[in-house]
């Protein structure tokens, strides 16, 4: 567990690196302790604004489960391990802090899936994407039939699923999968110009919005837009709200470093 997730922390942002390069950066029980324990840290650090998620070496963001840890387990220990997996994911995907995944190289399966918990999505042209549980008996666990069809839509989800394709990263594009394709020298600078955009905001609103639209998207509109409207109500009470108005007015940058 020690080095199987790595964190590192520049300035406002913190990147969490799965640090598994000779299997392809492949999820175990090490991989979760690890990263649920990186999230830990960036959330308790009141430094960092935006977090940065990828893989170790040029290959591989996360290739999936380690599969030597499946083969044994029965219903009770996969049901388990799907649990851990989903709880590790769902604590990335409510940090109050952007996350935005780096993807290098493969993310199939799990990969995939942990790239789904993100907020925001940059891969590298040679990265490929895939949920290719059915073929072998199985079905995606950590989240993948849920956070696809919200992101993309029921029906390429289901295609995705069922078929157990992977695909390129261009095409991952085409149907919204990631936000956008550059090429694998440019992904690290891309990730942190976009990372220190989103930091240079207010932390407060960042969290805000980022909770009103995890929280909204799953409610009918009416009752979304009056969670939205208690959001907007409560950012009022914020130093943020007066530095950034404020700022607005006399026609200055603001400071939300403070």
């Amino acid at each position: 567990m020690e080095n199987s997730v790595l964190v590192e922390v520049e300035g406002p942002i913190a990147t969490i690196v799965i640090n598994r390069p000779e299997v392809l950066n492949a999820i175990n029980y090490d991989v979760l302790d690890g990263l649920e324990a990186a999230i830990d840290q960036v959330a308790a650090d009141d430094g960092v604004r935006v977090v940065i998620v990828t893989g170790a070496g040029e290959r591989s963001f996360v290739a999936g489960a380690d599969i030597a840890l499946l083969q044994d387990m029965d219903p009770f220990a996969g049901k388990a391990y799907c649990e851990r997996g989903q709880a590790v994911y769902s604590k990335l995907e409510k940090l109050p802090k952007p996350v935005i995944a780096a993807i290098n190289g493969f993310a199939l399966g799990g990969g995939s899936e942990l790239a789904l918990a993100c907020d925001i999505r940059i891969a590298s042209s040679k990265a490929k994407f895939g949920l290719p549980e059915v073929g072998l008996g199985v079905i995606p666990g950590f989240g993948g039939t849920q956070r696809l069809p919200r992101l993309i839509g029921v029906g390429y989800a289901k295609e995705l699923i069922l078929t157990g394709e992977i695909i390129r990263a261009d095409r991952a594009a085409q149907i919204g999968l990631v936000n956008r394709v550059v090429e694998p020298e440019e992904l690290t600078a891309t990730v942190r110009e976009l990372a220190q955009a989103i930091a240079s905001k207010s932390s407060v609103a960042l969290s805000f919005a980022k909770d009103s639209i995890n929280r909204g998207i799953q409610m009918d509109l009416d009752t979304a837009i009056a969670m939205e409207a208690v959001q907007f109500a409560v950012a009022f009470s914020s130093d943020d709200r007066a530095e950034g108005i404020g700022a607005f007015l006399a026609k200055r940058t603001p400071d939300f470093s403070k």
